[in-house]
């Protein structure tokens, strides 16, 4: 070999050795701190980069290649959104990890963040833990226990390989009418701010003096989202994505308060409201998302949109495009939730920015917030599901908090026809009981919307629990007949020679606009049952609903009366009560009303005259 050969072999090899050596990244040495690892990364970043992380797509969108073209930078779930119908933890570990192999072969590495709704336990996910609905959590009054069932619903997601979910609802429902009602701790803010311990449940507790910057305590933990902001409870007639008509003073003493609390708490993310506050979408509030939320609260984690919330800041929505991206990520929104147009989307605010109609500074500062909170949670070092954790999901233990939380949510609104002769708690052992009503042996009306899929599934074999009936027998003593008859006739019922009743009636399932109502009537043929059983056998009365409803035609016909929201898949915590293994401690977290001519009117207005007042609730003691 000559010597120019030579020489020239040698300088190969060193330049083969050098690009071997992989070049030293900042923002890829988790001992460099969090802000110069941001600056380091966003300083490489490319416009088309920069909006792909901006962007959220849905599930079914993301298939192979396509994180990867367009840089995305989040994925969801939808409300049933799922790999498969009742999909295994190895599916779902499976189906993350292949989309964020896709995303991490791009020249920058940048790991997606998946979010889902998991608004009562992991309530997408087949035999996961369903919680009760936030209605429920609110009669508890134990903000302990909403910090625990944060906690088990991290483990749930994390079980899947999901870091991020779209919860705590911090909405203050103040007219039951809202279709959303249920997913509201209480129409008092205070109650609603003592909830937000689900947020250091879900997140970790934050050891650092320095509150307010998002926190996500590792990698059994999840990044949360304090949702919808704001006003979403407020609105005129309770009309779902409504009008809130509210002056400033209402809107920072009602529905702000739970926000403070959730940024001292160091919630990553905070979802936009549908909702518009005096005639302005919320969606284009530039003064709320940016001038208060992000500089006077110094909120420092990302602001997300809703479900094509950006649309819908035209009606009819998707009107003006264009405007709608200006306006929304105008407005201070960091990550938009465009599941299906994102093409559309990213080539819009791309020509904006190329325009100057949405400054650089803007798209850096959505940019920047997105990173802090990928870094935060240590989505770099751990972007990958987690094996280990896939016996989480459904785990006994979190059951037995679910069954917990089902105990401490009834509320008993009425037990005997006088003081004098109470009929809770029932006897376990009697000849002949009654169970009847269309909620009774059906595990997807006590689940209520958002179960396995958005607006929830009616019958029991859609997700693993225990139905009340099952529940009641298994608790009544093995001597006693327990006859269940969805809907009795009044012969069957006269002719029975029952000692007593149990009558479980309620509402179907609902999520959002599909639950609007105006009437608030006892769905047929509940009130029938009602009348059929009470009025020849002693009963109580269970209500499995996501709101109060008119039920003073009724209260004098039954023996007691109990309100059990919706309970989820641990129904056995109800018979726990019913029969004395445990006494009744539940409070009204809402107003009950006489009549939807009422409404709205919550605890503390001038004009109040209630069935049952904020806070009420009848106490039994445990049976020895």
């Amino acid at each position: 070999m000559g010597s120019v050969h030579k020489a020239t072999f040698v300088l190969l090899m060193f330049c083969l050795a050098v690009l071997g050596r992989a070049e030293y990244l900042k923002y890829k040495d988790p001992k460099q701190s969090i802000g110069v690892r941001v600056k380091d990364l966003l300083g490489r970043m490319t416009l088309a980069e920069k909006i792909g992380q901006m962007t959220q797509i849905e599930r079914e969108n993301a298939t192979t290649g396509v994180l990867s073209k367009y840089f995305i930078g989040s994925v969801l779930s939808g409300g049933g959104s799922v790999p498969s119908s009742k999909a295994s933890v190895a599916a779902w570990q499976s189906m993350v990890n292949e989309m964020q192999k896709d995303a991490m072969s791009t020249r920058l590495s940048i790991p997606i963040i998946y979010g889902i709704d998991a608004v009562h336990g992991h309530n997408n996910v087949y035999k996961a833990t369903v919680f009760p609905h936030n209605v429920g959590l609110g009669a508890t009054r134990d903000p302990e226990l909403v910090k625990r069932i944060g906690e088990a619903t991290a483990l749930e997601v994390r079980a899947t390989g999901i870091p991020y979910v779209f919860a705590p609802c911090i909405a203050v429902c103040r007219d039951p009418r809202w279709g959303r009602c249920y997913e509201s701790y209480s129409e008092d803010p205070n109650v609603v701010r003592s909830m937000t311990t689900i947020i250091s449940g879900l997140q970790g507790d934050d050891p650092s003096d320095i509150k307010g910057r998002p926190y996500v305590g590792g990698s059994k933990k999840v990044a949360a989202c304090a949702k919808h902001y704001v006003g979403d409870g407020g609105t005129f007639m309770g009309i779902n994505e409504g009008n809130t008509i509210i002056d400033e003073h209402g809107l920072m003493t009602i529905h702000m308060p739970a926000y403070y609390n959730s940024i001292i708490r160091g919630v990553s993310t905070i979802m936009v409201s549908y909702n518009s506050w005096n005639g302005k979408k919320m969606h284009a509030n530039h003064h709320l998302i940016t001038d208060f939320l992000k500089n006077k609260l110094k909120f420092r984690g990302f602001v997300i949109s809703d479900w094509q919330g950006i649309d819908r800041i035209t009606t009819p929505e998707h009107l003006n495009y264009s405007y709608s991206i200006e306006a929304g990520v105008g407005a201070g929104i960091d990550m938009i939730m465009v599941p299906f147009a994102y093409t559309e989307f990213i080539d819009e605010l791309t020509s904006q920015v190329k325009k100057n109609i949405i400054p650089m500074s803007r798209i850096d500062d959505a940019v920047y917030r997105i990173l802090r909170v990928k870094f935060t949670m240590g989505l770099f070092e751990n972007p990958y599901a987690d094996p280990s954790l896939a016996g989480e999901l459904g785990k006994q233990e979190h059951r037995e908090i679910a069954r917990e939380a089902v105990r401490k949510s009834l509320v008993l609104l009425k037990n005997g026809k006088s003081a004098y002769t109470p009929l809770l708690p029932l006897p376990k052992k009697a000849g002949k009981i009654l169970v009847a009503g269309s909620h009774a042996d059906n595990l997807g009306n006590q689940c209520g919307g958002w179960t396995i899929t958005w607006q929830g599934l009616t019958g029991n074999d859609n997700t693993t629990g225990t139905t009340i009936l099952s529940a009641i027998k298994s608790t009544v003593d093995p001597s006693t007949q327990v006859v269940f008859s969805e809907n009795p006739d009044s012969a069957a019922v006269d002719s029975g020679k029952y000692d007593y009743a149990v009558v479980v009636i309620g509402e179907p399932p609902y999520a959002e606009t599909f639950g609007d109502n105006l009437n608030l009537t006892i769905p047929a043929p509940g009130p029938s049952v009602i009348q059929t059983v009470c009025k020849s056998v002693k009963c109580v009365v269970v209500l499995i609903s996501g709101r109060p409803l008119v039920v003073e035609p009724y209260i004098g016909a039954m023996d007691a009366f109990v309100a059990a929201w919706l309970p989820g898949t641990e129904g056995q915590g109800v018979a726990d009560v019913l029969f004395g293994d445990y006494g009744f401690t539940g409070k009204l977290a809402r107003t009950w009303f006489k009549s939807v001519d009422q409404l709205p009117m919550n605890v503390g207005d001038k004009h109040y005259d209630p069935l049952f007042p904020f806070g009420f609730g009848l106490t039994t003691q445990a049976k020895k």
